[in-house]
Order: C-alpha cells, then sequence, then structure tokens
C-alpha cells in the first residue's frame, strides 16, 4: 500500500511538476512553512516511491528515429517472468501488463527500423512464452505529459 498523501504532498508534488527545479524556499512560502519541512516531506515522498527527480528527453530528438507500442500476447501463466524479461532489454522503456486482446504493451525506443527489427527477431520473439506482438510504429508524438492529478482524500 502507498503513502497516505494529505494537501500539503499535494501541493507538493503539483509545483514540482510545474517546475522540477523549484527551490523548496519558493515552494515554502508558496504554502506558509518551513523549507525544512518541504524538504522532509519530498525526502519521504522519494522514499516511498510517490516521487522521483528525472531529466524527460524527447527521444526522436536524441538519436533515437523509431518508437514503436508493441501489442504482446504470451502464455498466461507466466505473466510475471516475461514480463521481466521483456523490461530487461535496454530498447524497452514502458512496459504494462493488461487485460484485452493482448497481455502487455510493450513502448521501444530504437535507433532506426532496422534496430526495431533487430529486437522484435532477436529479444523479443526469443523470449519463451511470448506468442504473437503487433507492433505500432509511432509517426509522431503529437502530446505527452507527465502531469499527475491527485486524488481528492487519502490517496
Amino acid at each position: 500500500m502507498g503513502l497516505k498523501l494529505d494537501q500539503t504532498d499535494r501541493a507538493i508534488i503539483q509545483a514540482l511538476q510545474a517546475d522540477g527545479r523549484l527551490p523548496f524556499s519558493t515552494i515554502a512560502a508558496q504554502l506558509n512553512v518551513s523549507p525544512g519541512m518541504i524538504r522532509q516531506r519530498v525526502q519521504r515522498l522519494v522514499d516511498g516511491g510517490v516521487l522521483q527527480f528525472v531529466a524527460v528527453t524527447h527521444p526522436l530528438r536524441t538519436g533515437y528515429h523509431t518508437m514503436a507500442l508493441i501489442g504482446v500476447k504470451a502464455d498466461g501463466t507466466r505473466l510475471s517472468e516475461i514480463a521481466r524479461q521483456i523490461a530487461a532489454y535496454e530498447e524497452v522503456i514502458y512496459l504494462t501488463i493488461t487485460t484485452g486482446a493482448y497481455n502487455f504493451l510493450v513502448e521501444v525506443t530504437c535507433i532506426d527500423n532496422a534496430d526495431l527489427l533487430r529486437f522484435l527477431t532477436e529479444k523479443l520473439y526469443s523470449v519463451e512464452g511470448v506468442r504473437e506482438a503487433e507492433t505500432f510504429i509511432y509517426l509522431d508524438i503529437v502530446k505527452e505529459i507527465y502531469a499527475w492529478n491527485p486524488p481528492p482524500g487519502d490517496g
């Protein structure tokens, strides 16, 4: 079970989403609390796995020319094991176990189409239990956000 988030936690997260480099003293002034309280709260959120600080890049502008979403059908008795194997590949940037037509949705970044083909044939299809996959190559990224709208209440 996750951490219980109160209004102060939610306000801190929203402030950092707007500008991840915002000084704790600025957030503290906005919330009328001490910078030390903000520092402690942020550390608690980081330690609890609720918050992480990362630099987000646009893969298609950093040397990767092919991105794809792959719907994977797999052996239903080994989903966690198969997911761990697929997640270990460096090309994989996002992986979910899902309901519906596919057992997994896998997002990958590749240098080019040939690199994607190598990933599919030499890596993905070599995972025992992967039965079939459908690949959707991204033509453009129109919207990509990392905003979080905190639920009301105890979160």
